[in-house]
């Protein structure tokens, strides 16, 4: 005799219908890609960061927004537009541009970088400027208070 839990069992193997198989594809080829790399100028990766992309035709307005992983790399292959592209990457007031140019023939040529970081010298002149503030200000406090009685 069956128990109670093997007869639903066998009820509903019996009536389950055949399984479908699945099969899977994968088309592939190469290509040109532009592959990109983000990191802070301490060397720290910059994961998580918004990439945005321009074509030449149209730098106003992104051809392509993303997002680098968690090695701070993006990759993109460029449309047959010749010409230089732009690929902005920032995160929290952070950035940098880039830039590749694209040929006639579709295939990238050139790739450039620049940093919007302030350079050695900007530096410098906001530390002074803080110093100079923070003595200014103590002038101004220690003239304001009362002279001591005699």
């Amino acid at each position: 005799m069956l128990s109670s839990i093997a007869k639903p069992l066998i009820a509903a193997l019996l009536l389950a219908g055949p399984a479908a198989a699945h099969g899977a594809f994968v088309d592939m080829g190469t290509t040109e890609a532009v592959a990109i790399q983000a990191r802070y100028d301490t060397g720290a990766l910059m994961a998580g960061a918004q990439v945005s992309v321009f074509a030449p035709d149209n730098p106003a307005l992104p051809w392509l927004t993303g997002m680098t992983d968690a090695d701070g790399r993006f990759v993109f292959v460029p449309d047959d537009r010749a010409g230089q592209w732009a690929v902005q990457v920032r995160q929290a007031g952070h950035g940098a541009m880039g830039y590749v140019t694209v040929g006639t023939d579709g295939a990238a040529i050139t790739v450039t970088a620049s940093r919007t970081g302030l350079s050695w010298a900007q530096r410098l002149l906001m530390a002074a400027s803080v110093v100079w503030g923070c003595i200014g200000t103590a002038l101004y406090f220690r003239r304001l208070r009362p002279a001591e009685p005699a």
